[in-house]
């Protein structure tokens, strides 16, 4: 059954890290001055996501040699990725934001720490720390000219080191991200590209005339002063004292709850992520403040790819995102009484409805407002991204993750270190005391 992290492990607070040098690295040839669109929905995802990925020492390859091969396999990859190199701008005329396409650079950061990796503990917990493994901003550069993609690279003591990376959300999702670490990881063993990549944002413009042919709960309008939307936040961060825990799912477990949800339904799609989402809706939905009002409408939110849904399909190499939101909402009655199936039903046919006429609906629908994803809360799954697929020089990552900030409104699913299968999850919830006692008992409850 289901186990939990009851207390957060030892946790060095400081990784006694070091900076050696900072510096903007150049596309290694000439690249186009242009200006590249960005979609409705890379507009609205205008912030910095941090990815930590660590690596076991190597005999072949000494962090000064990972340096090297990485700054040169990044000045190359900026190539074919022009737009890592460039700046987000406002146009005025357009009162669109994009990517100035003008090689101004990318930062590369080189960095030691004081502790070996064993040293550092359990990689799987989030650790507040790992934020000194990834740098945010480059202090010498003004705030209109800070790179889209900044990449540091810290030696730990052992031999072994980390890649931090920190990207604007807007240049990738998590399925070309990993494609990006693939040809880096390529051009760093002197291969060519694993995958050329498609630049081409327009493939997911909005319709002239813009045409919004359903209704979108899932999205709320939002009054925004012109040229501040990339200031705006997806979700509101709100002060308060959280818990935070993380959950873990066997195979058995996700095996187990398989077999609840095809009890039901013979037509509804039972995956993995379907039963995991449906597990934690019940649980957050009827461990808040308001759980007991069985009345409550609860909404969850989680990301749909929509590369292979649109007519015709993305090509599966699109660089930008290529996710929209989807959305499952009942009552907390409905999530107390109904059987299992029936939930997972509805997750279900949350995806499903994205179709290409649902998703150029939602593209069109932020042509004509400002807005962003609403609901109780999102799920934001980096389970099965594969980061730690990714083959270097000197091999996978023994742990990719997220750099966290702990959010009630957001959970997240990633994989489990050394799993003897990749289909084990672990799940950070991060809640108010009293509400993470219940959701503790829920989790347990619902697992039986």
């Amino acid at each position: 059954m289901g186990t939990v992290c009851q207390d957060p492990p030892p946790l060095i607070q400081d990784l006694k890290v070091t900076v050696q040098s900072s510096s903007l690295v150049f596309p290694s040839s000439e690249t186009e001055r242009r200006s590249m669109f960005l979609s409705n929905i890379d507009k609205v995802l205008s912030f910095n996501v941090q990815t930590v990925h660590f690596f076991k020492a190597h005999p072949d390859f000494p962090p000064t040699t990972v340096v090297e091969k990485l700054e040169t396999a990044l000045r190359k990859v900026l190539v074919p990725y022009d737009f890592l190199a460039g700046r987000l701008k406002m146009n005025p005329k357009l009162d669109r934001l994009e990517v100035e396409c003008n090689g101004a650079g990318a930062g590369f950061v080189v960095a030691s720490s004081e502790f070996t990796l064993d040293e550092i503990g359990d990689l799987v917990y989030p650790n507040p720390a790992f934020q000194q493994l990834t740098v945010m901003t480059m202090d010498k550069l003004a705030p209109d000219d800070q790179p889209l993609c900044i990449l540091q690279v810290t030696s730990f003591k052992c031999g072994g080191f980390a890649m931090g990376v920190t990207n604007n959300h807007a240049t990738f999702d998590g399925l070309s991200f990993k494609m990006f670490l693939e040809n880096l990881a390529s051009l760093a063993a002197d291969k060519p590209l694993a995958i050329t990549p498609c630049n081409d944002r327009q493939l997911l413009a909005a319709r002239s005339p813009p045409r919004v042919e359903f209704p979108h709960p899932e999205l709320l309008k939002l009054k925004i002063p012109i040229g501040e939307e990339s200031t705006a936040p997806v979700f509101e961060a709100i002060s308060e004292e959280l818990d935070f825990k993380i959950f873990r799912l066997t195979t058995e477990d996700i095996n187990n709850l398989k077999a609840k949800a095809k009890s039901g339904d013979a037509k509804t799609r039972v995956t993995g992520f379907n039963v995991v989402t449906t597990h934690i809706w019940r649980c957050k939905a009827l461990s808040c403040d308001s759980g007991d009002d069985l009345d409550r409408l609860s909404t969850v939110l989680y990301a749909v790819d929509i590369r292979p849904r649109l007519v015709p399909p993305l090509p599966p190499s699109y660089t930008g995102n290529a996710v929209l939101t989807a959305y499952a909402t009942t009552s907390c009655r409905d999530l107390q009484e109904q059987p299992f199936s029936r939930l997972v039903g509805m997750v279900s046919e949350g995806a499903n409805r994205m179709t290409d006429e649902y998703a150029r609906s939602a593209i069109d629908w932020g042509e004509l407002y400002k807005g962003f994803p609403h609901g109780e809360f999102l799920i934001s799954s980096w389970w099965r991204l594969g980061f730690a697929e990714v083959e270097y020089p000197w091999g996978k990552a023994k742990y990719s993750c997220p750099v966290v900030y702990h959010r009630k409104d957001i959970i997240l699913l990633f994989p489990d270190i050394n799993a003897v299968d990749n289909n084990g999850v672990n799940i950070l919830v991060a809640l108010p005391s009293e509400e993470m006692e219940k959701f503790q008992t829920l989790f347990h409850k619902f697992l039986a």
